[in-house]
């Protein structure tokens, strides 16, 4: 919670500096792009349980995201709880058979077919831990009066990356999932009347067996996706 009175501006010096040079700068951006190629969303999970001291680290990972006005408009609740799993998907399979059986239209139901998804979703109980992202609409200060959060969408989408690649960097694999609609989860979570959930993330170990789509592993090439002007 912010304290009001320490919302004033007062500039120090960089706390944090890489330093390195023209070589090693592009060493390490290559080294990370190797690492996040090997990223995969993964529906089948081991039944390896993960300590809780790893899904702390990596939303404190998430948590230094940068966002509007530093306000930092996140939310997560990590789940390991099974009879609130089960809650979990019966509710998400619930939106999950509108959406399949019409909800969504032809054309995206069409695009979602090399991607080989229904309705049934068995992750949501395998895997050893949910993190559902919410986005906080306003927060309290701590004399109890309300501030606006400010670009909420895009800060809360720069946090749930940031957890993604912290899942991976730990061995972990994941497993964005967003049932349409979601306002299940916050009654079910008993999240403020403020917060929007905006994503489930499955995460474990991956299964002996587990399979991704060969389509996934499609990629834009670099000069699809990148335009440099100068």
């Amino acid at each position: 919670m912010f304290a009001k009175r320490a919302m004033v501006y007062e500039p120090i010096d960089l706390p944090d500096r890489a330093d390195l040079d023209d070589a090693a700068t592009l060493a390490a951006a290559e080294a990370f792009h190797r690492t996040m190629k090997r990223r995969h969303t993964v529906r089948d999970y081991a039944p390896r349980p993960v300590d809780r001291a790893v899904i702390e680290a990596c939303v404190r990972t998430a948590g230094t995201a940068p966002s509007g006005a530093n306000h930092q408009p996140w939310h997560f609740v990590a789940v390991s709880d099974a009879r609130i799993k089960r809650r979990i998907r019966e509710a998400a399979e619930e939106e999950e058979r509108r959406f399949y059986d019409g909800g969504a239209g032809d054309e995206w139901l069409g695009a979602l077919e090399p991607m080989g998804t229904g309705h049934d979703k068995p992750h949501l109980e395998a895997a050893p831990w949910l993190i559902v992202v919410f986005a906080q609409r306003w927060g309290t200060f701590d004399d109890g009066t309300r501030y606006k959060n400010y670009y909420v969408p895009e800060s809360v989408g720069i946090a749930t990356g940031f957890l993604l690649a912290a899942l991976h960097h730990a061995g972990l694999v994941s497993l964005t999932h967003t049932p349409n609609s979601m306002r299940f989860l916050g009654d079910l979570l008993g999240r403020p009347e403020g917060e929007k959930p905006t994503m489930i993330v499955a995460t474990g170990h991956p299964a002996a067996d587990a399979t991704v789509p060969r389509a996934a592993k499609i990629k834009k090439p670099l000069d699809e996706i990148l335009t440099i002007l100068g």
